[in-house]
């Protein structure tokens, strides 16, 4: 009993007969076990190594996509600040010239005042357009009635300073009115229509009551006015169908509505068009900003400064400006529009919010659709 367990080997006592045999196969094991934990644990250390190499690594990666998600967060965080930043430097400017247009316009008693208001009102429009990108909708829209009330007041100083005569012209229009009735045949001569009765100042698109020429209430007429009838002045196109109309110069504002089945080609226009309740027409505008309501199935060739804004339409089109005339260049020119600048494709329809689903209300005109003889 008092023998260790070292002078045992397989039951036999270390004197016993074949002892020795035992104690050399017993040391023979032990070296054995001693070979394969040396080769386990040789083996576990390079397994140790292994994990110890890929530990960092997979560290490395970690700390590496946590950087990058605060990098994002941070920049983030900046771009917001930079977009309130600039909405609160737009909103101090916007507020701060449109109160020196309304001076000068309540003062307006000379022609010089209202030149400056209206050098000032085109430098407020510049302002709203270069803004676009980050105004909110609700800004802009704001800012868009403030330009048109202003376009609409600063009108209306224009013909309280005009000389009455300028503005005599009921018995030319009773004249003119029996000339242009319906039914004229297509490709008729060039007939024209100044509209004598002043327009509503209220009235929504923000024109005002005078410093306005244009057509209304014609039929299957080719219409057209030259750079010296339009210059700065507020166009106004109304209840027309099937009508061809040429405008060669630079008018202040554009508008167009109730038309149906017309092609309107346009000079560069300082200011705003405007296109309301109109249908199955192609039109080729350059212009500040471009703003369509209630409008279907239009095809529009377009130059922008700002964003072109769509509302309550469907089936509009877009492609890139094309026509052209003689003397085009010292119109945009006079215009201050830089042809340098369209935003042509980059519409923003007030009835789709989704951001990352186009908005079925307009398309890009296939290339191979925008062929069209302007002549």
């Amino acid at each position: 009993i008092g023998q260790s367990q070292d002078a045992l080997v397989g039951g036999l006592p270390e004197g016993a007969p074949g002892g020795r045999k035992a104690r050399e196969r017993k040391l023979e094991v032990k070296m054995e076990a001693s070979s394969c934990s040396a080769a386990a644990v040789g083996n576990g250390d390079v397994g140790s190594q292994r994990d110890m190499s890929l530990v960092p690594e997979r560290l490395q990666r970690r700390e590496q996509d946590r950087q990058l998600e605060v990098e994002k967060r941070k920049q983030k965080r900046q771009n917001q600040e930079v977009e309130e930043e600039k909405s609160d430097f737009f909103t101090a400017a916007f507020a701060r010239e449109r109160a020196a247009v309304e001076e000068l316009l309540e003062g307006g008693e000379s022609v010089q005042r209202l030149e400056e208001a209206a050098s000032r009102l085109q430098g407020l429009q510049k302002l709203l357009n270069d803004s676009v990108l980050f105004l909110a909708a609700y800004d802009l829209r704001q800012g868009q009635e403030t330009l048109a009330r202003l376009q609409a007041a600063l009108a209306e100083r224009r013909q309280e300073l005009q000389p009455k005569k300028r503005f005599a012209f009921k018995n030319r229009r009773k004249d003119g009115a029996s000339s242009t009735k319906v039914d004229a045949a297509p490709g008729a001569p060039a007939a024209e229509s100044i509209l004598a009765s002043p327009l509503p100042l209220k009235e929504e698109g923000g024109f005002g009551s005078s410093w306005v020429c244009g057509f209304s209430n014609l039929e299957s007429q080719v219409l057209e006015k030259k750079a010296d009838e339009l210059h700065q002045r507020d166009v106004l196109l109304t209840e027309l169908s099937d009508c061809t109309i040429k405008l060669y110069g630079n008018p202040n504002t554009l508008r167009l509505t109730k038309a149906r089945s017309c092609k309107l080609l346009c000079g560069p226009v300082s200011t705003s068009v405007f296109l309301e309740d109109c249908s199955d027409c192609v039109l080729a505008v350059a212009c500040q900003q471009l703003r369509i309501h209630s409008t279907r199935d239009t095809r529009i060739f377009l130059q922008v400064i700002s964003r072109a804004i769509v509302e309550d339409c469907s089936g509009i089109q877009f492609a890139p400006y094309t026509w052209t005339y003689p003397g085009m260049d010292k119109d945009f020119e006079g215009s201050g529009l830089d042809r340098s600048k369209n935003n042509w494709n980059d519409v923003h329809d007030f009835n789709w919010l989704a951001r990352d689903v186009a908005s079925p209300n307009w398309s890009i005109l296939p290339e191979e659709e925008r062929k069209i003889q302007w002549d």
